[in-house]
């Protein structure tokens, strides 16, 4: 089995986003929340940027626990001043895309496949990812009672996400490293693929109209917490136990008129992806809080508490990981070959790190010229 993992959205390139729903590294459903009571978020005084308010797009999600705890605990707005932040919450990676395309947002979070997707389709010119947020936090979680080893996964029917998104092309590849063979645009062969959306597959799992799921957190938590068994956790399939599961974009012409807003966002990511590996604890008491208010309900501990660690916060995008997932997507032939030359742009966050005192991080020779 080769070390790279499946992974990599692109719904046809459509791409992960998919990722999502309170949960994932991309979500599902195509309706973006304002959240106008709460989102509009000014730091009372403090400097004069460019722009009076930047609006910010996530999920209410996991895997996007950089905005969820740097919104909640003001540390984004700190960094902003006077700028307030507008913040939208999607439920799908293409809704998103088309809220970025479409100039109503900004700045979002996102996982790999959608920014492939957006990024190409638009050919090169709306987008570009400024940074990383998240790695891992995939599992492969089945019914024990019907699957007690990898190979026991031919003949079953296992859900992900969405055709295409980031899990499913994941999946698809792993299928064929095991030797099977699996139709990716209907899911049908050694191993039925049923594309399942996160809010529904705990339910379809507990009726057993599947036995098991490829998914994100916290959706592989709530499988187990039904009864699920971990059979596989996609970190391990990985080269040093990474992979972006989310990223930072921008619109491009949102960058090029406001770089120093940017910046601020980006210094307020960084120094919240610090504040949360500093304090797992509060972070994880924090994102549920924001979960909470964003959904009106709380992810119950016997969830939270073993999906929280599987996922890693990072500013590194893991530019290399994102070209292999988009190779997978090829593989699978859900894309065309993709043309990712420019599709990041990290100086300004390898200024912030600079700053203070980290390491810089590498975009893989996929950098804007």
């Amino acid at each position: 089995m080769s070390a790279a993992r499946p992974l990599t959205t692109l719904r046809a390139i459509a791409v992960t986003a998919a990722l999502p729903l309170l949960l994932t590294a991309c979500g599902y459903g195509s309706e973006a929340k304002k959240d106008d009571d709460k989102a509009k978020v000014a730091a009372t005084g403090g400097k004069q940027l460019s722009a009076s308010e930047v609006r910010i797009g996530y999920f209410p999600n996991l895997t996007h626990a950089t905005a969820l705890v740097g919104i909640q605990e003001g540390l984004i707005a700190k960094e902003l001043g006077s700028t307030a932040i507008k913040a939208q919450t999607f439920n799908a990676g293409p809704s998103e895309i088309e809220a970025l395309n479409g100039g109503s947002l900004d700045i979002g979070f996102i996982g790999p496949s959608p920014s492939i997707n957006g990024y190409v389709k638009s050919k090169g010119s709306n987008l570009r990812i400024v940074s990383g947020s998240a790695s891992g936090g995939v599992k492969l979680v089945v019914n024990p009672d019907k699957i007690k080893t990898l190979d026991d996964v031919k003949g079953k029917k296992i859900a992900t996400p969405q055709k295409g998104n980031t899990q499913d092309v994941a999946f698809l590849n792993w299928i064929s490293e095991k030797g099977w063979k699996v139709d990716p645009e209907s899911g049908k062969g050694d191993v039925s693929v049923v594309r399942t959306d996160n809010k529904v597959t705990p339910d379809a799992f507990k009726q057993g109209s599947i036995d098991g799921a490829w998914v994100p957190e916290p959706t592989a938590s709530k499988l187990v917490s039904d009864g699920g068994k971990v059979l596989l956790d996609e970190t391990d399939l990985w080269p040093d136990k990474k992979f972006v599961i989310t990223n930072v974009i921008v619109s491009q012409k949102f960058l090029k008129e406001h770089p120093d807003v940017v910046e601020a966002v980006l210094s307020g990511t960084v120094k919240t992806n610090e504040w949360i590996n500093a304090n797992p604890d509060k972070a994880k008491a924090s994102a549920n809080a924001a979960l909470k208010t964003l959904s009106g309900k709380e992810l119950d501990a016997k969830v939270i508490d073993p999906a929280w660690p599987s996922i890693a916060i990072t500013d590194d995008p893991l530019a290399a990981t994102l070209k292999t997932q988009s190779e997978w997507a090829v593989k699978a032939k859900l894309i065309e070959q993709p043309e990712l030359a420019g599709i990041y742009d990290l100086t300004l966050l390898n200024k912030v790190l600079k700053a203070a005192g980290k390491p810089e991080v590498s975009d893989a020779g996929l950098g804007a010229k």
